[in-house]
C-alpha cells in the first residue's frame, strides 16, 4: 500500500499519514540540535552532579533527548530520522581546529619532563586497547567493542569516540552499534577521570609527604590555564581568516583521504584533516606568514564538536546499547581499575615520584579516562589545595590537547591491523 506522506516546510519535516515516521531534513535537524544544547545547558547548570563533573552540555541534552526518542518509538512507535549531510562536516572542522591548535613550539617549555611523561601516555594507550580487546575476546564480543572501549573513547574522548563510531558503522567493519557504545564509553570515562584523578594525586602527595617546590614560582607560567587575564578581541577579520584555514584543512584532508583510500596508510578523514591542521599551524607559524589564534580556532572548534556531539548523542539506539551493557559494564570496571595501578606505578614513577609528578598524574587520569578539561580541572583543584605546579600546567595541555590525538590514531590503526590479522 502506497504510504501517504504530509510535507510540512514549517516544521522543516516529513511526516506520514500515521504520525509513524517523522524525518527532519537539514533545518529541522539543525534546529534540533541547537535545542538538545539549550536543554543540555539548562539541566547541567541546575544539576550540581553534571556541573561539578563537567559533563559537556550537548552530552547530557543528547541522552534525555535519546531517551525522549526512545519512549516515543517503544511505546508510540513514532520514530524520528534525521538528515547526516550536517554531521560529518561539523566532525571535520572540529578535527582541523585540533591540529591548528597543535604548536609544536611549545614542546620546548616540557623539556626532559614532557618525553619521559608522553612515554607514560602513550604506553597507556596500548594498554586500554590491549585489555579491551582482551576483555572482549574473553567475554565472547565483538574486540571492535575493546578498542571502542579502550583508547578511542577513554584518551580520545567524545570527539574521537564519535569519529571511530562512525568509521565502524561503515564498510569494511558494518558494527552499527559503534557509535552508540562509543558516547557511552566516553561518558563514564569523563565522569570516571574526574572522580579518580583528584583522590589519586591526595593519595600520592599523602603517602610520600610530597610539597610543592617554591622554586615553581620562578617557572615559565601557562598563561591560558594560569593567568587567562589577557584577551584577543575576535574579530570578523580575524574570523574569516580562521574559517579560510579551517577550509584548507578540510579540503587537503579529505583530498589526501581519497588519494591514500584502501592504500596501507589509508586512514580515516577526520585524521587527515588534523594532520593537515598540524602541518599549516607549524608551517605558517615558522615561515613568518601567519599566526593562528588560538582562542578563536578553539570557539569554531567546541562550536562544531559540541553540535556535533548533540545530533550523535540524541539519535542513540538505546535498545541495540542495553544488550551490551554487562560486557561493557565489565570493560569499564576493569579499565578504571587498570588507570588506577597504572598511573600509580608508571606515570608517579617515570615522571620523578615527586610533587610534579603527583600533579601530572591528577592530569592523566584526566585525559585518559575523560578530556583535557577534566585534567585541567583536576589540577586546579590539587593545586589550589597543596601548592603550584607551573610544569604540571604546561604539560598536561600539551599531551592532552594535541600530542595524545597524534599517537591515539597510529595505536588504534596499528591495533586495527592486528585485528584483521587475527581476529
Amino acid at each position: 500500500m502506497k504510504e501517504n506522506v504530509y510535507e510540512l516546510s514549517i516544521l522543516t519535516a516529513r511526516i506520514t499519514s500515521d504520525y509513524s515516521r517523522i524525518e527532519l531534513n537539514f533545518y529541522g535537524t539543525f534546529l534540533c540540535m541547537l535545542i538538545v544544547l539549550l536543554v543540555g545547558r539548562v539541566v547541567t547548570r541546575k544539576v550540581n552532579f553534571l556541573n561539578h563533573y563537567d559533563i559537556p552540555e550537548p552530552v547530557t541534552g543528547g541522552i534525555i533527548f535519546a531517551f525522549i526518542f526512545f519512549i516515543l518509538n517503544f511505546f508510540y512507535g513514532i520514530i524520528f530520522s534525521f538528515t547526516n549531510a550536517i554531521k560529518d562536516p561539523l566532525l571535520l572542522i572540529f578535527y582541523s581546529t585540533i591540529g591548528l591548535s597543535a604548536d609544536f613550539n611549545s614542546i620546548k617549555k616540557g623539556g626532559k619532563l614532557l618525553y619521559l611523561f608522553a612515554i607514560s601516555v602513550f604506553g597507556l594507550l596500548f594498554v586500554q586497547n590491549a585489555v579491551g580487546v582482551g576483555i572482549m575476546k574473553m567475554l565472547g564480543e565483538n574486540p571492535l567493542i575493546g578498542l571502542l572501549g579502550g583508547s578511542i573513547t577513554l584518551s580520545g574522548g567524545h570527539g574521537t569516540g564519535a569519529a571511530w563510531g562512525d568509521t565502524f558503522a561503515k564498510p569494511p567493519y558494518f558494527f552499527e552499534q559503534a557509535t552508540d557504545i562509543a558516547i557511552a564509553c566516553a561518558t563514564y570515562g569523563l565522569i570516571a577521570g574526574g572522580v579518580i584523578g583528584g583522590p589519586m594525586a591526595h593519595y600520592l602527595i599523602k603517602k610520600f609527604n610530597l610539597k610543592a617546590n617554591d622554586e615553581n614560582e620562578n617557572e615559565v607560567k601557562n598563561e591560558t590555564f594560569e593567568s587567562p587575564q589577557k584577551v584577543r578581541l575576535i574579530t570578523s577579520d580575524s574570523f574569516i581568516t580562521s574559517l579560510i584555514l579551517i577550509s584548507i584543512s578540510l579540503a587537503v584532508g579529505v583530498s589526501i583521504e581519497a588519494i591514500t583510500h584502501n592504500t596501507p596508510i589509508a586512514m580515516p578523514t577526520f585524521v587527515w584533516c588534523l594532520f593537515t591542521g598540524i602541518f599549516i599551524r607549524n608551517t605558517f607559524g615558522k615561515k613568518g606568514v601567519y599566526t593562528v589564534f588560538d582562542r578563536e580556532i578553539g570557539v569554531i572548534g567546541n562550536v562544531a564538536l559540541s553540535l556535533f556531539l548533540s545530533m550523535a548523542i540524541m539519535s542513540l539506539n538505546i535498545v541495540d546499547l542495553v544488550k551490551l551493557a554487562v560486557p561493557i559494564t565489565i570493560l569499564l570496571v576493569i579499565q578504571t581499575i587498570v588507570i588506577i595501578i597504572y598511573v600509580r606505578y608508571v606515570t608517579f614513577v617515570l615522571c620523578g615520584k615527586n610533587y610534579d609528578s603527583a600533579c601530572l598524574v591528577a592530569g592523566h587520569c584526566g585525559f585518559g579516562m575523560g578530556a583535557t578539561p577534566t585534567a585541567i580541572a583536576n589540577l586546579q583543584v590539587v593545586t589550589n589545595h597543596f601548592g603550584m605546579s607551573h610544569i604540571a600546567f604546561i604539560l598536561v595541555p600539551i599531551m592532552g590537547g594535541f600530542l595524545v590525538d597524534i599517537a591515539n590514531a597510529f595505536t588504534i590503526k596499528s591495533f586495527l591491523s592486528l585485528f584483521f590479522l587475527f581476529f
